[in-house]
């Protein structure tokens, strides 16, 4: 609704700045209105360039703690294989813990949004069961601190995903930067001829900001969304867990 509802005030300056006839305006009016909303529009790239660099960075963060976490995940479970039959139910936790986290994240149900509150029970039950293993030589004793240490990596990065899930953009910045898109095609349609390949030129150019402004949001919700980060790595791990 956002980006819907910024192209349509755009839509609205372009047709309220058409209203003025350039001809009303003397050369050095013009060259005046030129010279400020170049200056305006010089600002509204900079902070959309900013806008899409830290909704990107944001998406790029969570991507790679999704990958991190299939990865020591899955070896986790080859670490707790190498232990030996003891490690079993650990294993079996373990798969229980990661299918609920994916259920979680990528709900089933398209209506569900995406819960990252991490499964306290679930990674509970896998941490004590991995330290009510007895070691019977130093081989399975240095396995069972390698499998504890990754017990815990795993919940700090899964603690990290909830954290970032808070959205990175502030409104206020695309409040402001919405302000100043009214105040440049406004401007420009000013002294924009009433001719149709001019108003096709502004309303293309309002598609185009719009559709950065729609990529900014996208990429801020990174479970979420057209553009969501795929549960793909999840899943193959899950696929993988306890062979």
């Amino acid at each position: 609704m956002t980006v819907l509802g910024t192209f349509a005030v755009l839509l609205v300056a372009i047709v309220a700045g058409m209203r003025f006839s350039e001809d009303r305006f003397s050369t050095a009016t013009k060259e005046t209105i030129k010279l400020a909303a170049n200056l305006v529009a010089t600002m509204s790239a900079l902070v959309l360039g900013l806008l899409v660099s830290s909704a990107k960075n944001s998406y790029d963060v969570a991507r790679s703690d999704v990958i991190s976490f299939s990865a020591k995940t899955l070896f986790l479970d080859r670490v707790l294989g190498g232990y030996g039959p003891e490690s079993a139910d650990a294993r079996v936790r373990l798969r229980e813990a990661f299918e609920e986290n994916i259920d979680r994240m990528w709900p089933t149900q398209r209506t569900r949004p995406a819960d990252l509150t991490p499964v306290k029970e679930a990674g509970n039950a896998v941490y004590t069961a991995i330290q009510q293993l007895i070691p019977k030589d130093d081989f399975q004793r240095n396995l069972k601190t390698e499998a504890a240490q990754l017990t815990i990596d795993l919940g700090k990065t899964r603690t990290m995903l909830l954290a970032q899930s808070v959205p990175s953009v502030s409104k206020l910045m695309l409040v402001v930067l919405i302000s100043w898109l009214v105040i440049i095609f406004f401007s420009f349609s000013m002294l924009a001829p009433t001719k149709a390949p001019a108003v096709t030129a502004l309303v293309v150019s309002a598609l185009c900001v719009c559709g950065a402004l729609f990529l900014i949001l996208e990429l801020d919700r990174p479970f979420g969304g057209l553009i969501g980060i795929s549960s793909e790595p999840m899943r193959n791990t899950l696929s993988q867990l306890g062979r």
